[in-house]
């Protein structure tokens, strides 16, 4: 039976610890402990965790690690790492970890070492990789395949998409790779006109291979190519299938030689790791999948073996709970001052949110304390002319993870220095803010009257005491963003472990799904169900008159 973490003496002390913090200036923090950044950095490898700018003392720290204690997340990890089945509600082991592993590790899933499959999985990944990227895979007209298009969603869209954007600095040269996901037509439609039959291949990524959008955008692909192509059969030289149903991507007409296979054990947003990663190995090449593939691995073996106190997804998940569960915050702004990153909160917004959105616990039992924060944000620093507005003085409370690297991945002379510039810039200035006295004093400088000074200071006030925790990593490389992407999905798993979550099941996901096979027939022939709702009905109906 799943205890409820507001009952472990741990979360009664951090109450009491946040009523009496909670009153507490970041700008006093650090004025009274001057070991304050040494005590509140962490490392693992390469990377630099500052979170000394987060609303915590060293005291603080200490209640949060005999929370985690309390809450077993030890054990819990280690009941990870054993293939043990953590997805209760479904049966599951989540051995993504396994899809990362080096030749002797082992990971076993009911009594068998795992690794040996991941490992020939990845051998035929890397073949055909060198078999497009040498042209010795040709299209059915005989000429090189110069666009790969993707077809997936959610965790067989973003987390490649994500990735290969991240990456783009090392793309390869002729190879153009394409992501699609949305069943609105405008997605594939808008791509179409700008590709060649003969020269492009699609890839259908769908774990169960009955993922309804997917499965609309590859039969209108296919059509396309039928229509563009003079031959009987295109799939065999225009579609590949990556998915955990064979059969069914073979009932499609997809050859068992074009399909790449990954696991029950492999959760969707988890799946970047495993043959999901084709469109991203083909757009940056195989050697440098496989050093994202040995960063990730760097960060599963620092969260398995770090003790609680030296633990990065720990540490971040301690965070997460203590501005949400203790100091309030609904929000988490996730901002990379990183243009190539641009597309990481929209993967952490999956990440996290489809896996600890939440208010039941393993056993199905109403959780005692909120779950995942609403996760946002966007590259810097266009997100300083967008939002930041808000945080600096709109009133709320929204901890801010700030996310840079040392060294640019597009070096325009002048650029970096300017853009970190604006990263530290930030999270100082949320942290410190501006007085009232200070606010004064700079009008007067600048030569401002004593009636101007009296309107313009109340908007010139700015509260700060904004928390924010700043990563830092060399350089956005394949191994650096594999630590990043495994630092969080670690994070997502220490945190359920402390709220009692299983975060590998997404219910949620599927009630809307159900609703829409209903509703189509309604849309598409005017079989309209028993019961329908008279709003949607209404809707329905809007759209049935004027077409």
């Amino acid at each position: 039976m799943t205890r409820s973490p507001t009952f472990l003496p741990a979360w009664r002390a951090l109450t009491g610890e946040a009523q009496t913090l909670g009153k507490r200036h970041l700008r006093e923090l650090f004025a009274t402990d001057p070991g304050r950044v040494p005590s509140l950095t962490q490392r693992a490898g390469d990377l630099l965790l500052d979170f000394s700018k987060q609303r915590i003392t060293a005291h603080t720290l200490t209640l949060l690690h005999d929370l985690a204690r309390e809450a077993g997340v030890t054990k819990q990890i280690d009941e990870l790492f054993r293939g043990e089945l953590v997805n209760v509600s479904e049966g599951r082991a989540a051995l993504h970890m396994a899809l990362r592993a080096g030749s002797k590790d082992e990971y076993f899933f009911s009594g068998k070492n795992v690794v040996s499959a991941v490992a020939l999985e990845r051998m035929k990944m890397r073949g055909f990789c060198q078999s497009l990227h040498s042209e010795t895979w040709v299209g059915c007209s005989g000429k090189r395949i110069t666009d790969v298009v993707n077809l997936g969603i959610g965790g067989s869209d973003l987390g490649p998409r994500m990735a290969a954007q991240a990456l783009s600095s090392r793309a390869r040269q002729g190879l153009k790779v394409h992501f699609v996901s949305n069943v609105d037509g405008a997605d594939l439609g808008s791509l179409l006109p700008s590709l060649d039959p003969q020269t492009t291949l699609f890839i259908v990524a769908s774990k169960t291979f009955t993922t309804q959008e997917t499965l609309a955008n590859a039969r209108s692909a296919l059509a396309w190519l039928e229509v563009g192509l003079d031959v009987t059969d295109v799939l065999t030289r225009h579609f590949v299938a990556v998915t955990a149903n064979v059969a069914a991507a073979g009932a499609f007409g997809i050859p068992e030689e074009n399909t790449f296979a990954f696991w029950d054990w492999v959760g969707g947003r988890y799946s970047l790791w495993s043959s999901v990663g084709l469109p991203l190995a083909l757009a940056i090449g195989m050697d440098d999948f496989e050093a994202m593939q040995d960063g990730a691995r760097k960060m599963d073996l620092h969260f398995r073996d770090s003790p609680i106190e030296k633990n990065l997804p720990v540490t971040l998940a301690l965070l997460d709970i203590w501005n949400g569960n203790f100091l309030g915050a609904e929000t988490r702004a996730v901002i990379p001052y990183s243009f190539s990153l641009g597309l990481l909160p929209s993967y952490l917004q999956q990440l996290e949110m489809e896996s600890n959105g939440k208010a039941m616990d393993r056993d199905g039992q109403k959780l005692e304390a909120s779950s995942s924060a609403v996760v946002w944000g966007s590259a810097g620093t266009d997100a300083q002319h967008a939002y930041f507005q808000l945080l600096h003085q709109g009133g709320r409370l929204v901890p801010c993870d700030f996310i840079a690297f040392a060294e640019a991945d597009y070096p325009l002379p002048g650029h970096h220095d300017r853009l970190l510039a604006s990263c530290f810039a930030q999270s100082e200035a949320l942290m410190s803010g501006r007085s009232e006295d200070e606010a004064r004093n700079e009008l007067i400088a600048q030569k401002y009257s004593a009636e101007d000074i009296a309107r313009l200071l109340p908007h010139k006030i700015f509260p700060g005491n904004q928390p924010s925790t700043t990563m830092l990593l060399p350089s956005l490389s394949p191994e650096a963003l594999g630590m990043l992407i495994a630092l969080h999905e670690h994070k997502v798993f220490a945190a359920a472990a402390i709220w009692g979550i299983n975060p590998f099941d997404q219910w949620g996901v599927e009630l809307g799904k159900q609703l829409a096979s209903k509703l189509l027939p309604a849309l598409t022939d005017g079989n309209e169900a028993p019961g329908m709702n008279p709003s949607t009905h209404q809707l329905i109906r809007y759209c049935r008159d004027r077409r």
